[in-house]
């Protein structure tokens, strides 16, 4: 399995190299379980580690765009929808 390095910057382990003890998925997503420490783990998304994918070259994806519009949208609707209860 191998090591990773936690590059969360708040988390307490930041910076810190781990053993890899195994993975699994979580809600669609990987996460890594890591020994921290005698008789501890520590289980951490990929995304918080040097193992996460690269960042689009941009601030936002085209599905990021995609998806704040939706909320934007999804939002706007339910103001829409209320009796009222504006501003």
């Amino acid at each position: 399995m191998g090591s990773l390095v936690v590059t969360h910057p708040f988390h307490p382990l930041a910076g810190q190299r781990l053993v890899v003890l195994f993975t699994k998925r979580r809600a669609g997503s990987v996460v890594f379980v890591c020994a921290s420490g005698v008789s501890r783990s520590v289980t951490l998304p990929q995304e918080w580690t040097d193992r996460a994918e690269e960042p689009a070259g941009h601030r936002l994806s085209a599905e990021g765009l995609s998806a704040a519009r939706a909320l934007v949208n999804a939002l706007a609707s339910r103001r829409i929808g209320d009796d009222g209860g504006g501003s």
